[in-house]
């Protein structure tokens, strides 16, 4: 149902229910997310890849989940929706880098899988879609992650008309950042994954956290404030001073292996 392979800075979750299209239910849900939580805390972990098996990258809610969710009460959907929204935060929130391993498709909530990961890279042949509305449902619980993904004017068209788009389409409006050809996409998330592993630990943990605090808010002398203060933070770490020092002195940063 879920792979893991973790051997070195680089991370694999890999979605591995080829037969439903990799859709989730109640049982992948919590798997992602204790997933995320574990590499997450993993020091040895740079980098966390999530990839799938099958034409598919994910067709969002399983049919069998969905079938017993239709005689839902409201408290026990409350509930559902409820982990749904969690394994999405801590996806989103995981203190790694995380890139999305788009080889196929991609529907409803699985582009919240996409949309919560730093980084997408899609084969050019994959498809997304949006398609709540035509089951007279909402991508409520998605909608966080995949707004502040797409930016809202997209949003209003995809997510009212559920219409597919493409890759290409996707990469036009910011959703994707990269899209390949065949063959390609190993290559391209390897070098992508290789890069973020290259970089200071701390430093791209902050990072993270810091395109997720300053996003969309207004420029005030607060959100300069603590943006100052975050540079001075992070000079005096013992991090910061490595990487000064070993760029001065033209040598590799002690994070890095040695030769």
């Amino acid at each position: 149902m879920l792979q893991t392979d973790a051997a070195g800075p680089i991370a694999t979750l890999t979605l591995d229910r080829a037969e439903v299209r990799n859709a989730f239910n109640d049982e992948l849900i919590p798997m992602i997310t204790q997933a995320f939580r574990d590499l997450g805390g993993r020091e040895d972990v740079r980098c966390i890849v999530l990839a799938a098996k099958g034409p598919a990258f994910c067709a969002g809610a399983d049919l069998n989940w969905m079938k017993r969710m239709a005689d839902y009460t409201r408290e026990e959907n409350l509930a559902d929706a409820g982990a749904l929204a969690e394994m999405l935060r801590t996806v989103y929130a995981c203190p790694k880098p995380t890139i999305a391993k788009i080889q196929g498709d991609v529907y409803a909530g699985g582009t919240g899988l996409v949309a919560a990961c730093d980084i997408a890279v899609a084969m050019d042949t994959a498809h997304f879609c949006l398609s709540e509305t035509r089951l007279g449902l909402i991508p409520a619980t998605i909608s966080p992650y995949v707004i502040r993904a797409m930016g809202a004017r997209a949003a209003h068209r995809y997510f009212l008309s559920a219409e597919r788009f493409t890759a290409a389409e996707a990469h036009r409006m910011g959703f994707v950042h990269e899209v390949v050809t065949s063959g390609h996409l190993d290559a391209k998330v390897s070098e992508i994954a290789n890069a973020l592993a290259a970089c200071g630990p701390a430093a791209v943990r902050a990072s993270k956290k810091l395109v997720q605090d300053v996003a969309d808010r207004e420029i005030t002398p607060e959100l300069i404030a603590m943006t100052v203060a975050g540079i001075a933070d992070i000079r005096a770490t013992p991090e910061g001073r490595e990487g000064v020092q070993s760029f001065l002195q033209k040598r590799k940063p002690n994070w890095l292996p040695q030769a």
